[in-house]
């Protein structure tokens, strides 16, 4: 562990936290620390400011010179906040290794799966034996949805053959997976307002419209019904085929992927429909709301309420579609009188990847030379909006990590096994070998 335990340990320590206005010199700082990263290993490499968010863009050339293969490695270097810090069983940005596991906020998502990345090419070039051009472009803004990559590889018009992403994980212990298509997203933030100020509950409660409750009331009607969100925000739904439905099987049951979590199943059919509802079907979730005095014992009657609403979309969907079924939806389930007014924060189309390219079997092949294994094709409920980027430049992309279901991505103690780090610098070297092949 020593070899890369300290080096790790440093880039985990920023605490780049893309979310927080206040830590935009933190991201800034985690993404220098990958920009001289990438020129000791030998590279070039640049921090760059796409339209005010940070970029870094680089490259370790081929030991076998311009002729090899160019493979695109992409992740992340900002994290989701820490808290509730009280939560935590250690300090969130001071690497920390309990009972074989490593502990921090990134080691799992992303920052430890692009350290795998790097290291496994920094390695080889050291060695003389990098058998493809690795080139890097690596944002600080994918946990708040930003579209600073998906608009560089749009203009970029350098050379890549496949790409890599390692923000993904296994099934299960020493189980890979890739994930051969993502989700897309939209995200919106109401406002709801039932009148001028805040009023006294006990003079006008039970007569003037509550904020609070508008808003539930107006959330609800758009609620999945049975696992089934209304119509129009299902509009272009690709149903998965009978290959995939039968590799969904050989799957972890549902009921067992809820359990492991400590999740309570929305519905009676929520765990026999897991993987057709977390891959293949598009679902919205509330994923905050506050009104009035939440936290204190305040007799107050609020006129406004807020809350961050998000849609998943399934492959097949367009975010400009679905967002304008949301929005003519929402302002239809207002009740009379209350205002509204929708926002609509960020989206990324969902991102379908051929199983049968070369690039995908050439990794396919890899992963069982490293791990003795050969990965499942799974797709992912998760969402990158630089899959479909890639995919519309028709560049296969290997989309696969090591993190474990129970590695709390996006809660306290985030984690990673101890072993997974140089195993995933292993088969990062393997994928390169293999690809060189292209």
């Amino acid at each position: 562990m020593s070899t890369w335990f300290d080096e790790l340990a440093d880039f985990l320590r920023i605490p780049s936290i893309s979310a927080d206005p206040e830590h935009r010199q933190d991201v800034e700082a985690a993404g220098g620390w990958v920009k001289d990263f990438i020129r000791r290993a030998g590279g070039q490499a640049e921090l760059i400011d796409w339209h005010g968010k940070p970029l870094v863009v680089g490259e370790i050339s081929a030991s076998a010179g311009a002729e090899a293969p160019t493979i695109l490695c992409y992740g992340h270097f900002d994290v989701q906040p820490p808290d509730p810090l009280e939560l935590w069983d250690s300090e969130p940005f001071e690497l920390t290794e309990r009972d074989g596991r490593l502990y921090a906020r990134g080691i799992a998502d992303d920052k430890g799966q692009v350290y795998t990345l790097l290291a496994a090419a920094r390695d080889l070039a050291a060695a003389g034996e990098l058998p493809v051009s690795v080139r890097f472009a690596l944002d600080g803004e994918e946990e708040t949805g930003g579209h600073s990559i998906v608009e560089y590889i749009a203009a970029d018009k350098d050379r890549a053959d496949a790409a890599i992403i390692f923000d993904s994980g296994m099934i299960g212990e020493d189980r890979p997976a890739f994930n051969v298509a993502m989700r897309g997203l939209v995200y919106f933030h109401l406002t709801l307002r039932t009148g001028e100020s805040d009023l006294h509950s006990g003079i006008y409660g039970g007569a003037a419209m509550n904020a609070g409750a508008a808003l539930i009331q107006t959330l609800e009607a758009l609620l999945a019904k049975d696992g089934q969100l209304a119509e129009p925000l299902r509009a272009g739904v690709l149903a998965p085929t009978a290959e995939e439905l039968a590799g969904w099987a050989q799957l972890p049951a549902g009921a067992d992927e809820l359990a492991s979590q400590g999740a309570t199943p929305a519905d009676p059919k929520a765990a026999e429909d897991f993987y057709l509802r977390t891959f293949a079907q598009p679902t919205l979730e509330i994923n905050g709301i506050h009104s009035g005095s939440p936290d204190l014992e305040k007799t107050v009657l609020p006129v406004e309420a807020v809350a961050n609403v998000s849609l998943r979309l399934a492959p097949g969907q367009d975010p400009d579609r679905i967002a304008a079924a949301f929005e003519q939806l929402v302002h239809a389930a207002v009740p009379a009188g209350a205002g509204l007014k929708v926002e609509r924060w960020s989206s990324a189309p969902a991102g379908i990847i051929p199983p049968d390219a070369k690039a995908i079997q050439l990794g396919l092949d890899a992963f069982e030379q490293a791990m003795g294994v050969r990965p499942a094709l799974i797709r992912s409920g998760g969402s990158l909006p630089i899959v479909a980027a890639l995919a519309d430049r028709q560049i296969p992309t290997i989309i696969s990590g090591f993190c474990l279901p129970d590695a709390q991505i996006h809660a306290p103690n985030e984690n990673l096994r101890a072993d997974y780090v140089d195993l995933g610098i292993k088969t990062a070297k393997a994928l390169f070998r293999e690809l060189a092949k292209l």
